[in-house]
């Protein structure tokens, strides 16, 4: 037999791996590497560095957070939470699903293949608990929240077909607001009862103004929460005390993944032409951010690297559900 000697290079039948592990290479360093995330992205920091402050918060302005789940308060807002609190500012929090649909975190936590729904249940009250010791840790009251224990993943559903019949919830299999601690225990999952719901938090508390996601988030109960939020307001006629911000941004957002906190939060690529601000954070709210965070460890056994990219030295809020100008891709071909 002919020997022969090692080489660096696969055989000529697999030489698609090269490129392939190049590719690969590069994208690893993209999604978690600060300085090549700044080289494929140049401008994102100047971008962020010219967007206008975020107003001051001050003594006695009441700030309401409508989270879809619990763990977006915190990423979306943690820092600003805190300068409204120090600020003399109160703020609330009305969680809109308990978190009972993420069927890998269920698996996890549960230590089961296929989580039946008892663990779906299981699950949404560890989160609820976490958001409990999140929000403490950010400094608001207990008696400042509230869990409207609506279906993870189906307000969609009640917002659209369910408006007024019940959903039953694929993961929990429930089809009515069930969790203790829940603000209307017995109530059906429907879109009318949702909306009840939201409108009787929002009258409780009649914030100055109410932080909810933009409607260009990826998740669909973000989403959801935000069509709600916005006829809502319409309907009190108060759309102006509204800010929107984003959590699902778009491919890979936001960059890098991990722990950055010298890092801007740069604009989500789905919603990069709202009327943003930035809240600039002091690395003392950072710090404290990055602790309620790590409360949620249901999410960051997870979801770990994804939730630390949130510890940034700013935060965004926009004043606009929509960018300026036409709506192009929803406006009817001319005739």
């Amino acid at each position: 037999m002919r020997f022969r000697p090692p080489t660096l290079f696969p055989p000529k039948g697999r030489r698609w791996l090269i490129p392939v592990l190049l590719i690969a290479v590069a994208l690893a360093l993209w999604i978690n590497v600060a300085p090549f995330t700044r080289l494929t992205q140049p401008m994102a920091a100047a971008r962020v560095a010219r967007l206008p402050a975020t107003p001051p918060f001050y003594s006695g302005e009441k700030i309401m957070i409508l989270s879809p789940h619990p763990d977006d308060e915190t990423l979306c807002c943690g820092g600003m939470i805190e300068q409204a609190r120090a600020a003399g500012a109160e703020v609330y929090v009305t969680f809109v699903t308990s978190g009972d649909g993420f069927e890998f975190d269920a698996a996890f936590e549960g230590r089961q293949l296929r989580p039946g729904a008892g663990a779906f249940r299981s699950l949404a009250l560890k989160r609820m608990n976490e958001a409990r010791a999140a929000t403490r840790a950010l400094g608001i009251p207990a008696s400042h929240l509230s869990f409207l224990g609506y279906p993870d993943g189906g307000l969609l559903h009640l917002f659209l077909e369910n408006y007024a019949t019940p959903y039953l919830s694929p993961t929990s299999r429930l089809d009515k607001v069930s969790y203790a601690g829940a603000a209307s225990p017995g109530n059906s999952y429907t879109g009318l009862n949702l909306e009840r719901d939201l409108t009787a938090q929002v009258e409780a508390v009649n914030p100055d103004l109410l932080l909810v996601p933009a409607p260009q988030d990826a998740h669909p109960d973000h989403r959801t929460t935000s069509y709600l939020a916005l006829r809502l307001m319409a309907e009190r006629g108060q759309t102006s005390r509204l800010r929107f911000w984003v959590i699902h941004g778009g491919l890979e957002w936001p960059l890098p993944k991990g722990l950055h906190r010298s890092e801007p939060l740069t604009l989500p690529s789905r919603a990069m032409n709202l009327a943003w601000t930035r809240a600039d954070l002091t690395p003392a709210q950072v710090l404290q951010k990055g602790e309620a965070i790590r409360v949620y460890r249901s999410q960051t056994a997870l979801l770990g690297r994804f939730m630390q990219a949130f510890e940034r030295k700013n935060e965004l809020l926009s004043t606009t559900p929509l960018p300026p100008g036409p709506l192009t891709d929803t406006a009817y071909p001319s005739r």
